[in-house]
C-alpha cells in the first residue's frame, strides 16, 4: 500500500493542494493576498493558490509527526530572520495562519484536536493523502517505466 512516506513531499503537496482547491469548506481568507507568512519573511507570498499549498503542507506534515500542536507547527515553518549586521536568529512561523488553516482542516473532517496532545489526522485526511500519494507514485511510474519493475 502507498503512503505519504512513499514519494516526493512537493509533488504530494501540489497534488494534495489541487484536492482542496476543489472542496467547498476550503476557501482562501480574505486576508491571505496580503499576509505574511511569518516574521522571517519580507513579503507575502507570490504564488496565487500559496493558501491551499500551505494547507497540504500542514495536512502532511500532521501525518507524519501527529498528534502536533501549534507551536511545534509554527517551529517546522519557521525560518532565519535578517536583523541586519546583527548574526540571524530563527523565528517561529505565523500562528495565524496556521492555526485559520487548522480550523478550515478541521472543519472539513481532515484533522481532529487530541485533548492535551495536538492535532491528528482523521481516516478521511489519511485517505486523502494517501490515494494522492498513489497517484503521484503511478505518475512517477508511467513516467520512469524501469522504475516500475521494483
Amino acid at each position: 500500500m502507498t503512503t505519504a512516506y512513499d514519494v516526493p513531499p512537493d509533488l504530494l503537496i501540489s497534488n494534495v493542494a489541487r484536492k482542496l482547491k476543489k472542496m467547498d469548506s476550503m476557501e482562501e481568507p480574505a486576508w491571505a493576498s496580503f499576509v505574511k507568512t511569518g516574521v522571517h519573511k519580507e513579503k507575502a507570498p507570490i504564488q496565487e493558490d500559496w493558501w491551499f499549498v500551505r494547507q497540504a503542507a500542514i495536512l502532511r506534515k500532521v501525518y507524519m509527526k501527529g498528534p502536533i500542536g501549534i507551536m511545534h507547527l509554527r517551529a517546522e515553518f519557521s525560518g532565519p530572520k535578517d536583523r541586519g549586521s546583527k548574526p540571524q536568529r530563527v523565528e517561529l512561523g505565523s500562528g495565524s495562519v496556521i492555526r485559520t488553516a487548522i480550523k478550515q482542516l478541521e472543519a472539513a473532517e481532515l484533522l481532529r484536536q487530541v485533548k492535551g496532545k495536538g492535532r491528528e489526522v482523521t481516516p478521511k485526511g489519511r485517505a486523502l493523502l494517501d490515494n494522492t500519494a498513489y497517484e503521484v507514485l503511478q505518475k512517477i511510474i508511467k513516467q520512469n517505466p524501469e522504475l516500475g519493475k521494483y
